[in-house]
């Protein structure tokens, strides 16, 4: 049986310009010197430049190993990750080379299992820069050279993220003894069509030419043998599985999930054994009509997305626990996919396997962003084996619907003469290998892509659609201009959470362009943005405080737009994908959830936006429509009430309808004249529900509306774990905000943005792993409505 002997741990790390230090294996050089006390927060203030040197420096691990494990034909020294420029030597002697952060490494050692094994990583910087040297300059959407290295792209910076040129052992490393044969690969494509169905190919590695088999079992339950004849190394077979359940995405059914086990035998001798869990669904997009609809199982499915970025700038810092905290955060957020943009990473086995199980759809893009891609040697080499093992990695996960070869580059290349740009990777290279690997996954050449050089790559009628006029140069009601297809990036920007940004930025006084708060915004003219954004909605922020909730509120405000909008066109509008979940640094960026993991109110307006019933009001045709949003498996029958009210909650207008709403779909509602057509508009509101879910509608901007004191009370009840918070209003609160971290840095809320009509009240629950005061809720800027920022 194989034997695996982990390599983990404490290594040594030196430079020229550094002592030897201890380094942990798993990790980083970033991280190792920053325990060890040898550089500076690159977090904090600009310390990021502080510790640029890192990326131009070479850097050497070590530490001795001996084979501990029974006697095998074979030795193999084994490296999941390797970031990036690396040669490895065991006992003086060169075992080879890597280039390629995105791949595996596997060395016979068998000749001398044991002595000192030494990685030296060269600076990704020369070998970017050789490359590009030889082959040429390419368009670069930022002044890195990222795209003539196979590395994560976001290392050399981002429009949210910093420049931090990592090194070192970043996955696991290990010496695996075996003896006869190893299992190599294993790719099981499973589908279900009302029955499930497992193509399986098995490929092994050998020492011997010996007649083997390999045994499949499901659920323990053995459903085939595949036979591997001595010299034979591949071995496919189609096996039914009409027992299993189906695989299904969040809000469709239950993801269920099926022990898959291949051992290898010779003859009774289990040599090998391959497990994983894995799901039997189809997936597909249906592109009738220059649309773009996922379909899973057969069923249409409306996407409710957010793009994922790397979670750490230095990502050998992510464990499965961090993982699962993160994703089950976007579940609870009722969202049901994730893009893994093609700026980042291959994710860990751990990410996917979490997908897996909380029924969450992945998108995953190969590594191409933002630039023009050399197609030639050196590269062209290390792309076709960096694809052909990450999809045959990936194939067991249910959760993978789809992939796409690019993020952007389509769209943004222009011609700069007859160079190559990357143009064969996505619509040639990367398509052949998913035809080959996995069919059953529908490829898309990039995004935003139209299909085909018929129509530009970013037209709102055909595929895919990045939205980035809005954000870039228009302001968020341009939202309602259009319906593409399919809305694949779209997004506004925020500041992170108060304790977030006064953790990061120690300036003093803390203004929304002192130096600290401008580092920690890497978009161009990102502060520029925030405020034209705000100006035709809000009077100018009168304090730093002020601008903190504005820019915040106004995230709210323009995402709530988009997704409102593009829902109300459902299926027309196949989905939407918000940029973005998470950030990897303490940054003001598009996230919905801040780089120290503490939620802005985006989080919690997302489980409106995105709930299976919602209502919102939509301003369609010269006048205004009540669209009801039914994103559930049962018909949606009640009574539409529309109230025109003015802000003391007197009825100025009001009708009923009668609706019924068929599964999976949108119905509009006229709002009759009478009831639309405001008196003052600065002083009234519309407001529509069904029951328990309502929708507001405000004719005129924040701005010009009337902001009266709502009388605005609360009650605070210590309760366990920590406070809940009862908020009740006189008259009209609009968006009541507690900022639970200004009471504690680990406190938490459940909510983000309420607003409460004459009468009504609701509670902040606000929890912390210690006990909180009460009495903190008073403080400044714990409670706040928007009467009082603006008033």
């Amino acid at each position: 049986m194989l034997h695996a002997q982990d390599l983990g741990g404490t290594w040594e790390l030196r430079a020229d310009a550094v002592d030897p230090l201890p380094a942990s294996v798993p990790g980083c050089v970033h991280v190792d010197l920053l325990n060890g006390g040898l550089i500076p927060d690159p977090f904090l203030d600009d310390n990021e430049k502080a510790v640029a040197w890192i990326g131009r420096t070479d850097w050497r691990y070590s530490r001795d190993i001996a084979w501990d494990g029974p006697a095998h034909e074979r030795i193999d020294l084994v490296f999941e990750g390797l970031d990036t420029v690396a040669s490895a030597e065991l006992g003086g002697v060169a075992l080879g080379s890597s280039r390629n952060m995105h791949r595996t490494y596997r060395y016979d050692v068998t000749a001398k299992p044991a002595g000192e094994l030494v990685v030296r990583f060269a600076s990704a910087y020369t070998e970017a820069e050789r490359v590009r040297d030889l082959l040429g300059p390419r368009a670069n959407a930022y002044p890195e050279p990222f795209n003539f290295i196979r590395k994560m792209a976001c290392s050399f910076g981002w429009d949210w993220g910093p420049t931090l040129v990592t090194a070192g052992i970043w996955r696991p490393v290990r010496l695996e003894g075996w003896s006869t044969a190893r299992i190599a690969a294993v790719r099981p494509l499973a589908t279900y069509d009302g029955a499930g169905r497992l193509d399986l190919t098995v490929d092994v590695e050998r020492t011997r030419e010996r007649d083997l088999r390999a045994r499949v079992l499901l659920d323990e339950r053995e459903i085939a043998t595949l036979d591997l004849p001595g010299g034979v190394t591949s071995a496919r077979k189609a096996v039914e599985a009409g027992w299993v359940k189906p695989w299904n995405p969040r809000g469709y059914g239950e993801p269920a999930l099926h022990e898959l086990t291949v051992e290898l035998l010779d003859g009774d001798d289990v040599l090998d054994r391959w497990q994983r869990r894995t799901g039997f669904r189809t997936a597909a997009v249906d592109r009738t009509g220059e649309g773009f609809v996922f379909h899973v199982n057969g069923s249409p499915v409306q996407i409710k997305g957010v793009n994922w970025i790397p979670d750490d700038i230095f990502p050998a810092r992510m464990t499965r626990e961090r993982y699962e905290r993160r994703l089950r955060e976007a579940a609870g957020a009722g969202l049901n996919l994730i893009r893994v943009w093609g700026g980042g990473l291959y994710e860990s086995r751990d990410f996917y396997e979490v997908c897996d199980e909380l029924g969450l759809m992945v998108w995953q893009d190969f590594l191409f962003a933002c630039a023009d891609y050399p197609e030639e040697e050196p590269l062209f080499s290390e792309v076709v084996a960096e694809a052909r093992e990450n999809v045959t990695r990936l194939a067991p996960h249910p959760s993978l619907i789809t992939w796409s070869g690019n993020n952007e580059n389509l769209w943004l290349h222009e011609p700069s003469g007859d160079v190559s740009w990357g143009e064969k990777y996505y619509l040639e290279t990367l398509p052949a290998i998913v035809a080959e690997l996995d069919p059953t996954r529908p490829y898309q050449a990039g995004s935003p892509w139209s299909g085909s050089w018929d129509h530009l790559p970013n037209d709102p009628a055909f595929g895919t659609f990045h939205s980035w006029e809005v954000w870039n140069r228009e302001d968020y009601p341009h939202y309602r201009d259009s319906a593409p297809r399919f809305v694949a990036e779209f997004g506004w920007q925020a500041p992170p959470a108060w304790t977030t940004l006064r953790e990061a930025v120690s300036d003093d006084p803390l203004l929304p362009d002192s130096p600290g708060v401008l580092h920690h915004q890497k978009a161009e003219d990102g502060n520029g943005k925030l405020a034209r954004g705000l100006a035709p909605h809000f009077p100018e922020p009168t304090s730093t405080e002020a601008w903190h909730y504005l820019t915040q509120l106004n995230q709210v405000r323009a995402v709530t737009t988009g997704v409102e909008h593009w829902r109300s066109h459902w299926p027309h509008t196949g989905g939407t994908i918000l940029w973005q979940l998470n950030d990897l640094w303490p940054v003001t960026s598009w996230s919905a959830i801040d780089g120290a993991g503490r939620h802005k109110p985006l989080y919690h307006a997302m489980k409106q936006l995105y709930a299976e019933r919602a209502l919102t009001v939509q301003p369609r045709d010269g006048g205004l429509v009540v669209a009801v949003l039914n994103d559930h498996p049962a018909e949606w029958s009640g009574t539409l009430l529309l109230e025109r009210q003015d802000t003391g909650g007197t009825v100025l207008a009001t009708t009923t309808r009668q609706i019924t709403v068929a599964p999976r779909s949108v119905t509009t509602v006229p709002v009759p004249a009478g009831v639309s057509e405001f008196g003052d508009p600065a002083a009234e509101l519309l407001a529509v529900r069904i029951d328990d879910v309502r929708a507001l509608w405000f004719a005129v901007e924040d701005r010009d509306f009337t902001h009266d004191d709502p009388g605005l009370t609360a009650e605070v009840a210590t309760v366990p774990g920590g406070l809940d918070v009862h908020v009740r209003a006189v008259g009209l609160a609009r968006d009541v905000l507690l900022q639970a971290d200004r009471i504690h840095p680990s406190a938490t809320v459940d909510s983000g943005f309420v607003t409460l009509l004459p009468g009504e009240s609701a509670v902040f629950r606000v929890r912390a792993p210690i006990e909180l005061d009460p009495g903190a809720v008073k403080a400044p800027w714990v409670l706040t409505s928007l009467s009082e920022v603006l008033r």
